[in-house]
C-alpha cells in the first residue's frame, strides 16, 4: 500500500500529467500536492474543485440518485483535462484525487484507468 507522497508520484507517471493532489472534501485543503508546472496552483485548484465535488454530490442527491457512486468528474479545458476521483477505499472516504493533464499529450481513458490503480493502492 502506498502513502500519499508515493501515490502522487505514481499519478505523475501518467502520460501528460502536470500535477496531482490529494484533497479533503470537508475542508478543501490539499493533504499533499505534487506537480511540475510553474503556472499550476494545486492548492487553489484543490479548494475550487471541492466546491465542484460537493455540488455534484448534492445534485445527485436532489435527483434521488443516492445509490449511485460518483466514479469521477472531468473538466475539459482548451489545453488541459482536470480529473477528480473520490476515494472509496478504507480510510479514504471524504477525500479525492485531483489530477491535471496536458490535453495534447494525455490519453484520457488510460489516465482514468491509471488513477483507479493509484486509488486502489493508496493508504491514508
Amino acid at each position: 500500500m502506498a502513502g500519499v507522497e508515493t501515490a502522487l508520484k505514481e499519478a505523475l507517471t501518467i502520460d501528460g500529467a502536470l500535477g496531482a493532489a490529494l484533497v479533503d472534501m470537508g475542508s478543501g485543503m490539499a493533504l499533499g500536492t505534487l506537480g511540475h508546472s510553474a503556472d499550476l496552483d494545486l492548492t487553489l485548484a484543490a479548494a475550487g474543485s471541492t466546491d465542484l465535488v460537493r455540488a455534484t454530490l448534492r445534485a445527485n442527491e436532489l435527483q434521488g440518485r443516492t445509490g449511485e457512486a460518483m466514479e469521477d468528474i472531468l473538466t475539459t479545458l482548451t489545453h488541459q483535462y482536470h480529473l477528480i476521483r473520490p476515494l472509496t477505499g478504507a480510510g479514504g472516504e471524504g477525500l479525492f484525487l485531483y489530477l491535471v493533464l496536458d490535453r495534447s499529450r494525455a490519453n484520457l481513458a488510460m489516465a482514468r484507468h491509471h488513477i483507479r490503480r493509484v486509488e486502489s493502492g493508496l493508504t491514508v
